[in-house]
């Protein structure tokens, strides 16, 4: 009887790109896979940490399996990923039952973590952080299938002063573009019509390898895979879009017109504090360069409430700066105090509450926004990817090229025609809930 692997992964879509990887290297070799704990003879736990919640979820879910290690029929529990990078000491430690831990640069070494806890021996693997594992072709994708993240670089450079990730994940290390395109094809090949642009920062990627920012070379490369209908960027620093980066948008008609663009906060006190390395105004100037060649452009951004010392003063700044720039999309998360990083012991630490309440303000004044936003869609025709049906009825659950899978909206179709996930069709937008249109099929 082939031995049942059950497989949790956390936090980022980065670290779900290494999870997809190990799925693959294990199906390679045989194992199967479950998703109900008790049938586990593996139990694998991909960890997060980049903030408190994460590292909080992380741990707990580590516990809730270390019961089925001791009490059920798993013979080996492995942690990897960024809690495993950063806390393997006190997981080794304090969890008995945990068989195994694997760094962020190791995590391809899991067979050789799974022998060893079948034999009964503790197992750990921390490769240099410098490692840049080349992606497993046998990657199986847990995403459905239609849309697919592609991770073009590891680590980062940037030394944001609320950020551990340099220190989990090591420093920037670019795919090299042939095997990013190889990678496309096979995705393409697979029925992936969208690709996700992922890593810490999209925006420096080739810096390393190539001496130059090479993302929009990369997209005219990527744009050239037959079978991919749209290519979506995430993470892009704002300091680091270039002119050609936004031609590259505006001219690909498979880029899609989104970015995603997190700038945390917009006095410039605070955004040196954090090691950030623009200021208001070069914020509004790159925003406002890309709404005046990109005509339908959709923003995302990310905020942090609560940084260390800011004042009433400044979240109202912060306020106005939303009122005034109407990001299509925006997320607030309050500050995570996380050891090890410079703000960790800066003066000034804000309350749990008054950071909530700051984060809990700016959803509040989004939300007008984003409703504005929906109403102005209505009576627009555009193109849905299809996402899923409504059970006993005919809706069907679709994302527009505003709205990337998990973080942004959705519209609701109604429709008696059978549409597949995967599926793009033309539909005129009809009306808008909260944060979701709605709206109905023009044509396949």
């Amino acid at each position: 009887m082939k031995n049942k692997v059950l497989f949790v992964s956390l936090g980022c879509d980065k670290n779900l790109v290494d999870s997809e990887e190990m799925i693959g290297i294990l199906r390679r070799e045989n194992f199967e896979f479950t998703d109900f704990e008790e049938e586990a003879d593996v139990i694998i736990v991909n960890s997060c940490c980049f903030i408190g919640d994460a590292k909080e979820e992380s741990i707990n879910t580590i516990l809730q399996m270390a019961e089925y290690r001791k009490n059920g029929r798993c013979k080996a529990l492995i942690v990897t990923g960024c809690l495993a990078q950063r806390y393997k000491d006190e997981i080794i430690s304090e969890i008995e039952e945990v068989d195994a831990v694997l760094g962020t640069s190791s995590y391809d070494q899991i067979i050789n973590a799974i022998k060893e806890a079948f034999d009964g021996n503790k197992y750990e693997k921390f490769m240099s952080l410098d490692r840049l594992i080349v992606e497993e072709k046998d990657r199986i994708l847990t995403t459905g299938g239609h849309f697919a993240y592609l991770k073009i670089a590891e680590g980062c450079n940037k030394r944001c002063t609320y950020c551990v990730i340099p220190s989990v994940r090591g420093n920037y290390r670019s795919v090299p573009m042939e095997e990013l395109v190889d990678t496309a094809k096979k995705l393409a090949d697979k029925g992936v019509k969208e690709l996700i642009l992922v890593a810490q920062e999209t925006t420096v990627y080739g810096m390393d390898i190539y001496g130059k920012k090479m993302l929009p070379e990369l997209l005219d490369k990527l744009c050239e895979v037959d079978g991919i209908v749209w290519i979506r960027l995430m993470y892009c620093y704002p300091e680091e879009i270039t002119d050609e980066l936004i031609a590259a948008i505006r001219d690909h008609d498979k880029v899609c017109n989104y970015i995603d663009m997190p700038i945390q906060h917009c006095n410039d006190r605070l955004l040196k504090l954090m090691g950030r390395k623009t200021n208001k105004a070069q914020i509004k100037e790159i925003a406002g360069k890309l709404r005046k060649e990109i005509k339908d452009i959709a923003i995302r951004t990310t905020l942090i409430t609560g940084f260390p010392s800011e004042t009433d003063e400044e979240h109202e700044e912060l306020m106005d700066f939303v009122d005034e720039m109407e990001f299509e999309r925006l997320g607030a998360f309050p500050y995570s105090k996380e050891e090890g990083t410079p703000a960790y012991s800066m003066d000034g630490q804000i309350p749990d509450e008054i950071k909530e309440k700051r984060r809990d303000a700016i959803m509040e004044l989004q939300q007008e926004v984003a409703f504005d936003n929906g109403d102005k869609m209505i009576g627009k025709e555009i193109l849905v990817m299809i996402e899923g049906k409504i059970v006993d009825e005919n809706v069907y659950i679709g994302r527009t090229y505003m709205d990337a899978p998990s973080v942004d909206g959705n519209i609701f179709i109604d429709s008696y025609e059978e549409l597949i996930t995967g599926d793009f069709v033309k539909v005129k937008v009809t009306g808008s809930k909260d944060y979701d249109l709605i709206g109905e099929i023009v044509s396949r």
